[in-house]
């Protein structure tokens, strides 16, 4: 390989490591997101949800040690240290591997997934007191913003202990339908209904979230899919440019 090839290679590598690094930035500030946003579904399932929490410390984990990846690589790449480029090498096979293995789990389980996500928001349901703890200021603000009521519907508010064991009539307020002419009371907690025909929404939240999650579930994959694309240009130019080091090493050998 010529010099010029050579030089091209150290700076595309260089190039690629970078943006290498900046996916793994994206994949960590995605696992922070899940950890600490407190206003999102998400936030209902990681109050009960112990696979959720370990889910972003993996990306936290995964993001951070991509970025290093990204770091080594450029120090390979611009000071040709063959050691540093094998290992890079052998890295990236490692992680582009468990990315597969983790896509195909996710998919092969996603009817369990989609399974436990209805029975914790069926808790979370049945538990709500209206005390603005997270999983229900989750809730409300969900029920809120996509105008919706429950997981499947209205109905899943039946089992709820405080309006069960209550001799009014009461409702969740986040559930109020806006368009409906009255009092629009409170935010959260519980509302008193006038009658038995409650002044909320019908529909349940379960497709407004599945949209949601599929939306982002896309904006995931994406971003996979970029960084299995630069680890795999990763991949051939640290190759090359390690078997290229390797020749020049070699010729440079003195001969008797």
């Amino acid at each position: 390989m010529g010099k010029v090839c050579i030089t091209a290679t150290k700076y595309f590598l260089f190039l690629f490591n970078l943006l290498f690094f900046i996916f793994g930035a994206l994949i960590m500030g995605f696992g922070l997101w899940i950890l600490l946003d407190n206003q999102s579904f998400l936030a209902v399932l990681q109050d009960s949800s112990t696979a959720l929490k370990v889910g972003s410390y993996i990306l936290i984990g995964v993001g951070g040690f991509s970025m290093l990846m990204g770091f080594l690589g450029c120090m390979g790449a611009i000071y040709e240290i063959r050691c540093l480029l094998g290992l890079y090498f052998a890295c990236l096979l490692i992680i582009l591997i468990a990315q597969v293995v983790a896509v195909v789990l996710i998919y092969l389980q996603r009817d369990l997934l989609r399974k436990e996500a209805n029975n914790i928001v069926s808790k979370v349901v049945a538990s709500y007191h209206g005390q603005n703890r997270t999983t229900e200021q989750a809730l409300d603000y969900i029920q809120r913003t996509m105008q919706c009521c429950g997981w499947n519907g209205r109905l899943d508010w039946s089992n709820n202990q405080v309006i069960m064991n209550s001799s009014q009539m009461l409702y969740p307020c986040s559930c109020r339908n806006t368009s409906i002419p009255g009092d629009n009371g409170t935010d959260s907690g519980f509302c008193e209904a006038q009658s038995p025909d409650w002044p909320i929404y019908n529909t349940g939240c379960i497709v407004s979230v599945e949209s949601w999650l599929f939306t982002n579930y896309g904006v995931i994959l994406g971003i996979c899919l970029g960084v299995a694309v630069i680890e795999l240009l990763g991949m051939i130019l640290s190759l090359g440019l390690c078997k290229s080091v390797h020749q020049e090493d070699y010729t440079k050998v003195p001969k008797y």
